[in-house]
């Protein structure tokens, strides 16, 4: 049997369009933001809505080191986390993929979108939004990571694996 080929298309990553995965984390004017100590920052203020206490849990925050990724690369692997949302936020001015698909059943190949979140955007992958591993893009890179900790750490992850040879990311 032959497998159909598809290759994603990577899509900017803008608050709208990513609106039914999560949220957008950036310093943009669309945010609500003001001037704070004595003058010298301004606070972008809620940018996303951290979703971490389910059942005992509590919000943690760490650093992921991401090494990047060889193109074409293959899309077998989705996952989500069913307790709490997780949001990656780079600590160097580096752009990186975001895959996604909907909250619910496992997707299938056609059910999935990628966007490229440029240098100063962050994602928040809301609560069971499906999502492809971390995909650093040039070099390596230093992710700052806000997701759940806890009870139950170890039944916050489901995987799916897609059908090998059937999704594909390209530059």
């Amino acid at each position: 049997m032959t497998t159909l080929r598809t290759t994603l298309t990577i899509e900017p990553l803008t608050a709208e369009a990513f609106r039914p995965f999560g949220d957008v984390i950036e310093a943009s004017e669309a945010a609500r933001h003001f001037t704070i100590n004595e003058g010298f920052a301004e606070r972008y203020h809620d940018l996303a809505r951290i979703d971490t206490s389910g059942e005992g849990g509590h919000t943690a925050v760490s650093i992921f080191k991401a090494l990047p990724r060889s193109f074409p690369m293959a899309i077998t692997l989705m996952e989500r986390h069913p307790l709490g949302s997780q949001a990656f936020v780079a600590l160097a001015p580096l752009p990186f993929l975001v895959v996604v698909a909907r909250a619910g059943e496992a997707p299938g190949p056609g059910d999935i979108r990628c966007f490229l979140a440029a240098a100063g955007q962050g994602v928040n992958y809301a609560r069971g939004t499906w999502h492809h591993p971390l995909i650093a893009l040039d070099a390596p890179g230093d992710f700052l990571v806000i997701d759940r900790g806890g009870p139950a750490a170890q039944g916050n992850c489901d995987e799916v694996t897609l059908e090998a040879g059937a999704l594909w990311l390209d530059r």
